[in-house]
C-alpha cells in the first residue's frame, strides 16, 4: 500500500519506508526462526548446538540494510539533481500512520530480551523506521508549505544515514562473534594476569574467551600450579574468580602441576615454547596460543 502511494505521490522518501518496513519484517521473520533454531538442544556433531544461527541472522539483516541503503542512496542523487513532482498532504498522512505503527511496534519490542544480538537486530530495524517517517513527515510537511520538492530526497538521505548506520553496528557485533573475538568489557589481558596472581598459580596460558552466542560467553585457558598444590582447590577458586568478577560461569580450565625441573617463577615455562624436533618430552602446548601469563611483570 505504501509503495503505491509512494509512486503515485512521486515520493523517494515514502519509497525508501517502504523498503524499510519490508526489511523489518524480513528482519522480524528471520529472527523468529533463528530464536527457533537456537533453542534446540546440542546434539551430534553441533555441540553448541544451532545457537550461531542467531548471529547469521543479524549478519543477513545488516546486510540488507546495507544493500537497500545502496539502492535508495543512488535514487536521492539522481532525484537530488533532477527533482520530480511531490504530493506533500500524501507524503506527510502516510508518514503519520507510519510513525503510529512503528511506535506501537517498537513499544513491543522493546519487552523483548535485547540482549539477543539477533532481537536488538530487529529491533534496531524498526526503530530506525520511526525515525525515518518523522523525518518523511517532516518533509511532506515542507513541501506542502514552501514547494521546496527536494525535502523529500533530503528525508531519504536520513534514511539511508540511518540504515548504513545500523547495518554497519550489526555487521560488526556479529562480525565480532563470528571471529571469535573477546566480548565487549572483557579484557583477556587484564583476564590473565588476574588469574596468574591466584594462590598457587606460577602460569595461565593458551587463555581464550569468545561469545557461543548473544549473552553467553566463554572461557578456556591452560594453568599451571605450583609443585605441591592443590589442583583440584584452584580449579574451584578459579571459576569461583571467573564466575563472581567476570560473569564467566562457561569455564574449561585444564589444570598441571607446573615441572619442578624446568620453570621457576622467573623464567619462561618451556609451555610457552614450540619443543624443537627431537626434543625429549614435550612441553604442555607445543602451539601456544597468546601470551604466558606469570605473577611477575611480563610482556602482552
Amino acid at each position: 500500500m505504501e509503495t503505491a502511494i509512494a509512486f503515485v505521490s512521486g515520493s523517494l522518501a515514502l519509497l525508501s519506508d517502504a523498503v524499510h518496513m519490508l526489511t523489518d519484517a524480513f528482519s522480524i521473520i528471520l529472527a523468529l526462526v533463528a530464536m527457533r533454531l537456537a533453542a534446540r538442544p546440542a546434539k551430534g556433531t553441533y555441540t553448541f548446538g544451532l545457537k550461531r544461527v542467531e548471529i547469521l541472522s543479524a549478519q543477513a539483516n545488516g546486510l540488507t540494510l546495507l544493500l537497500a541503503a545502496v539502492w535508495l542512496g543512488y535514487e536521492a542523487v539522481v532525484r537530488l539533481l533532477h527533482p520530480p513532482e511531490v504530493t506533500g498532504w500524501m507524503v506527510l498522512a502516510t508518514a503519520l500512520t507510519g510513525v503510529a505503527v512503528n511506535l506501537a511496534a517498537a513499544w513491543c519490542l522493546s519487552k523483548a530480551n535485547r540482549a539477543s544480538l539477533n532481537v536488538e537486530g530487529a529491533y534496531q530495524h524498526i526503530l530506525n523506521d520511526l525515525y525515518a517517517f518523522i523525518g518523511t513527515a517532516v518533509a511532506g510537511v515542507v513541501v506542502m508549505t514552501t514547494g521546496f520538492a527536494r525535502a523529500d530526497t533530503i528525508a531519504t538521505l536520513f534514511v539511508v544515514v540511518l540504515m548504513v548506520k545500523a547495518g554497519c553496528g550489526l555487521l560488526r557485533d556479529s562480525g565480532r562473534i563470528l571471529l571469535e573475538a573477546a566480548p565487549a568489557g572483557l579484557d583477556p589481558d587484564a583476564i590473565g594476569d588476574r588469574l596468574a596472581t591466584a594462590p598457587h598459580v606460577a602460569e595461565v596460558h593458551d587463555l581464550h574467551i569468545w561469545t557461543i552466542t548473544s549473552g553467553e560467553p566463554a572461557l578456556s585457558a591452560h594453568v599451571l600450579v605450583h609443585p605441591g598444590g592443590d589442583c583440584h582447590a584452584v580449579r574451584r577458586d578459579l571459576d569461583t574468580l571467573l564466575a563472581e568478577t567476570y560473569g564467566l560461569t562457561h569455564t574449561t580450565l585444564q589444570i598441571d602441576h607446573e615441572d619442578p625441573g624446568g620453570a621457576t617463577d622467573h623464567a619462561p615455562h618451556p609451555a610457552a615454547v614450540s619443543a624443537p624436533a627431537g626434543a625429549g618430552a614435550a612441553p604442555h602446548c607445543a602451539n601456544g596460543h597468546g601470551p604466558t601469563h606469570r605473577r611477575e611483570p611480563h610482556a602482552h
